[in-house]
């Protein structure tokens, strides 16, 4: 089974999308939580976290380790071992649901709501399912290596959102 076993895109208005991914991942909710909402849990697959306060309202500040681009924002939703939620600038609004399956695996019920040209619905799609393979290896014990990360992988899943799009 994929690990993305579902992805579905929204135009709400003119450039403004919502985005929901379902991801399946064979660890409990408790192992994948702090992967989510820990500095160092977010290194392994998402940005450096320069600054997360673990609660509602927190500030939040990520940096993306390939580019050092920035985003600052808050802390959104906040349910503990359930739901993580962060609006930051430039991503818009990303939602992480966790619903467990048994006792060894979870569901990630993901949302991403933000404004941008029908290109970068895309380019999410793509980039977000790429984290979560990231994810998927960070859990495993293998973190994202930045330095030695390409395009390639995001090039093809963009491509093959894109032809879903078209059939």
């Amino acid at each position: 089974m994929s690990l993305v076993s579902r992805a579905t895109s929204e135009q709400r208005a003119e450039d403004h999308w919502l985005l929901r991914l379902e991801v399946h991942l064979p660890c409990a909710y408790e192992a994948l939580w702090p992967a989510l909402t820990t500095a160092d849990g977010l290194r392994g697959w998402l940005a450096e976290a320069d600054v997360l306060e673990r609660r509602l309202g927190g500030a939040v500040t990520l940096r993306r380790p390939d580019d050092g681009t920035v985003a600052t924002g808050r802390v959104t939703a906040w349910d503990v071992e359930r739901v993580a939620e962060y609006t930051v600038g430039g991503y818009g609004r990303i939602r992480f649901h966790l619903e467990p399956v048994g006792t060894d695996s979870t569901v990630i019920r993901f949302v991403n709501e933000f404004r941008g040209p029908e290109a970068g619905r895309l380019d999410h799609l793509a980039g977000w399912h790429e984290h979560f393979e990231l994810l998927d290896s960070a859990l495993a014990g293998r973190p994202a290596d930045w330095a030695a990360r390409t395009d390639t992988r995001r090039a093809a899943l963009r491509e093959a959102y894109a032809s879903l799009a078209r059939t």
